[in-house]
């Protein structure tokens, strides 16, 4: 009886207590023609709100309204993808308004879209698409459970005879096997450059690029320890000649030689493109560094077989990195180094600094170059 009692009060209550009309949902980010960006967030409890975008100097700080919702418009910004980061007094979260995501193990953001031309290599365009296959497997070499990624291109059929060149493309520290295609739009690029006759149709194969999973767990602090480090770059290097590149093969029809084989990557990623590459020449004719960040200037000791005759059969050996990026003294270094021991290789420093906006456009030129 008491149950009954209780249940009756609570439902009269509930039809007598006026229902309270959830406040509209905000639009954010809100890309405006000219390019500028507007930003909303809902915190009428917050007392300091601020935005960063990717690529900036420091947080831009919004201004809340009457209603308890915090805004700010943007200068005009390139197009371009950008990722970005809510900050509500000090704790930084995602815009709840916007489903887009930056995949990450550490620093996950949320994604806006800054529109341009087709002319841009990273938006999608009306060209034949290629395909994005993921695969699983169980590494022995790292002793866990791992995925890659594999975009094969327009026209590429299982049943067929031609075989293709592949480019083995490594992500940066904190990200995960998705990072290139999720983040770094690599499968749209090469749709857009083979479509243009401006990149030879290739695979390309997109690993887990940690050789000791274990250095996650201890944030970027992990590259003060030097054994944890280096333990890091030689797993990853044994995982991808002896687990990543033999499935490869086996499963893809691909050329099996070096000079069909190229390795790039950014940051972390650029560091174990050049000790991958340049420590085992007879694997890869194509070597590729955006940002390159982790190895020492220790280079004899880093690269110790490379001289100007252990190089002469690479094709390329191409080394970037943004001006602004706190990584362009270790990359100048490195190039001066290489010089030293009269190693080819092509220098290319651009605006910007740690950024995917720096990465895309490497990737698009040093792909346009391979396999010629």
């Amino acid at each position: 009886m008491k149950r009954t009692f209780f249940l009756l009060a609570s439902l009269f209550l509930a039809a007598t207590v006026p229902a309270q009309t959830p406040p509209p949902p905000l639009i954010s980010p809100e890309v405006h023609s000219d390019n500028r960006v507007t930003f909303r967030f809902r915190g009428p409890n917050d007392k300091e709100v601020a935005v960063f975008v990717e690529g900036a100097a420091k947080p831009v700080p919004m201004r809340k309204d009457d209603d308890g919702v915090w805004s700010v418009t943007t200068e005009p910004l390139a197009p371009d993808f950008y990722g970005y980061t809510i900050i509500a007094d000090g704790v930084g979260m995602f815009d709840p308004s916007n489903h887009a995501v930056k995949p990450n193990f550490l620093g996950r953001s949320s994604v806006v879209h800054v529109p341009g031309p087709a002319s841009l290599s990273w938006e999608t365009g009306n060209v034949p698409h290629g395909e994005i296959h993921h695969h699983f497997y169980e590494s022995g070499v790292a002793g866990d459970d791992r995925d890659f990624y594999v975009y094969t291109p327009p026209g590429y059929d299982t049943r067929g005879k031609q075989t293709y060149p592949v480019l083995y493309l490594l992500h940066g520290f904190s990200d995960d096997a998705s990072a290139w295609t999720v983040v770094g739009r690599a499968n749209v690029i090469l749709d857009n450059l083979i479509a243009q006759g401006k990149a030879k149709p290739m695979l390309l194969v997109m690993p887990l690029g940690y050789g000791a999973p274990e250095v996650l767990s201890r944030g970027f602090g992990a590259f003060r320890d030097r054994a944890l480090t280096d333990r890091n770059f030689d797993k990853f290097r044994e995982a991808l000649l002896t687990e990543v590149i033999p499935r490869v093969e086996g499963e893809y029809l691909v050329v099996k030689d070096r000079n069909s084989r190229a390795i790039a990557g950014l940051s972390m990623g650029g560091s174990e493109s050049l000790l991958t590459g340049l420590n085992t020449l007879d694997k890869f004719g194509w070597i590729g560094a955006f940002s390159s960040g982790g190895i020492t200037e220790e280079f004899d000791k880093e690269f110790p077989a490379v001289n100007s005759k252990s190089t002469e059969q690479l094709h390329l050996l191409w080394i970037a990195c943004g001006t602004d990026d706190r990584l362009i003294e270790l990359n100048r270094k490195l190039r001066a180094w290489l010089a030293s021991k009269n190693v080819k290789h092509v220098d290319i420093e651009t605006p910007g600094a740690h950024t995917w906006m720096v990465w895309r456009r490497n990737l698009t030129e040093f792909s346009s170059l391979l396999f010629r």
